[in-house]
């Protein structure tokens, strides 16, 4: 419910957070540098929201669904991170990521995202990865919040993958192919056990379309969590690059000691910039996944058994007009076969995003989003939100993938 006092709060909370970024990030930047002449480089992110919607707080978390969503009215501490890279010897990289939030009860949440190992110089275009780290299916599930074009996470990934992304531990190799343009395989192994692999062997006692979950766990190597992808990157202009890549998941799953989860998906990627650009503006950038899940339920007590259909796509455009404005337009869509039109997590659900953000510096962003959200379980209501967020960064981090 939007009102002139929660705007003005939006606006005192914008500048005090603003005024912290700066006189913080003097003391951040003293320990990176101490650290980065050990060969370590250390950074921290983080990423506040304040704002609103037309529907309650309990109504809103279950249109909000990412784990790092701003999911209640008023202010959000959506993450923190805590990024720590370097290089171990001549055969390793090392990386870890903590992360620190708050949820909707106050109460604090310490995870330790990602920490994993890649090997430096392997033959024949071969590279390892090895440890915890989020799975390469599609390219928004591997990027960190801070480097979302939107304040959210999309629908269906949520829905699908969960709300914190799906992110295990595992081993992954990729093979660089020798072509003449890029094109990479990676093929991974990973548990297939906890919240972070939702679709998969999630915690006992949740629901999925009335199937409540077993503590199933891996007896062998057909218990685990398969990965597989193929990417392929080509300069199409002096001004135009584009990504397309395919994916596959492939693991058990809780509702009985014998079902199987399978998640395919597509993604796209191209981004325009002018050959006379000014520090990068000014760019159009599309992206674009499309992503379906068969999730088999079965019945201990029933031999009969179903296959649970969800789909759906997300598609966004950034527009980088000027040094330092970049405008966001993304459309949604959620679809599931069957009679879920009260599940949260399964009715059928648009949604429709537009955001401004505004790069005070490479340090710092301000982003403000729309959303309107249609879906089943809210019978006709559509439901109206704006998030403004902030986000500041202190010290080193580790760079990401184009």
């Amino acid at each position: 419910m939007f009102s002139t006092t929660l705007f003005s709060w939006v606006i005192r909370f914008a500048c005090v957070l603003f005024i912290f970024n700066s006189n913080s990030l003097y003391a951040i930047e003293a320990v990176s540098n101490k650290a980065q002449s050990r060969g370590m480089d250390i950074g921290l992110t983080a990423l506040f929201s304040a704002g609103g919607s037309s529907v309650d707080n309990l109504t809103l978390s279950d249109l909000q669904a990412g784990g790092h969503d701003p999911a209640r009215n008023g202010f959000t501490v959506q993450n923190v991170e805590l990024s720590i890279a370097a290089t171990i010897d001549s055969y390793f990289d090392a990386q870890s990521n903590f992360i620190f939030l708050i949820n909707a009860e106050g109460e604090t949440v310490v995870e330790l995202e990602e920490a994993f190992l890649t090997t430096r110089q392997l033959a024949a275009g071969l590279q390892l990865k090895a440890g915890q780290y989020f799975t390469e299916f599609g390219r928004q599930n591997s990027l960190h919040p801070h480097s979302w074009s939107f304040a959210d996470q999309p629908v269906i990934l949520s829905r699908l993958l969960g709300g914190d992304g799906l992110r295990s531990q595992g081993l992954r190799l990729s093979w660089l192919m020798p072509t003449d343009w890029f094109s990479e395989l990676l093929i991974g192994a990973q548990n297939a056990k906890g919240e972070t692999a939702q679709s998969f062997l999630n915690a006992a006692g949740e629901d999925v379309a009335g199937y409540i979950l077993i503590d199933r766990r891996a007896r062998n190597s057909g218990d685990l969590l398969y990965s597989a992808r193929w990417l392929n990157a080509a300069d199409i202009s002096d001004t135009i690059s584009m990504n397309v890549g395919v994916s596959g998941l492939w693991g058990p799953n809780a509702s009985d000691t014998e079902s199987d989860t399978t998640i395919i998906g597509s993604d796209f990627y191209i981004k325009w910039q002018a050959i006379n650009s000014q520090r990068g503006y000014p760019f159009v950038a599309w992206h674009s996944e499309i992503v379906q899940r068969e999730y088999e339920a079965l019945n201990q007590t029933n031999p009969a058994h179903e296959i649970l259909v969800d789909s759906g796509y997300f598609s966004q455009i950034s527009w980088g007009f000027k040094p330092g404005w970049v405008a966001g337009l993304r459309i949604e869509e959620a679809r599931s076969e069957g009679d879920n039109s009260t599940d949260p997590m399964r009715d059928n659900r648009q949604r429709l995003s537009t955001n401004i953000t505004w790069y005070l510096s490479e340090y710092s962003k301000l982003r403000l989003q729309y959303n309107q959200d249609k879906t089943e379980h809210l019978a006709d209501e559509t439901a109206h939100s704006i998030w403004l967020q902030l986000e500041f960064n202190m010290g080193s981090h580790a760079a990401h993938s184009f």
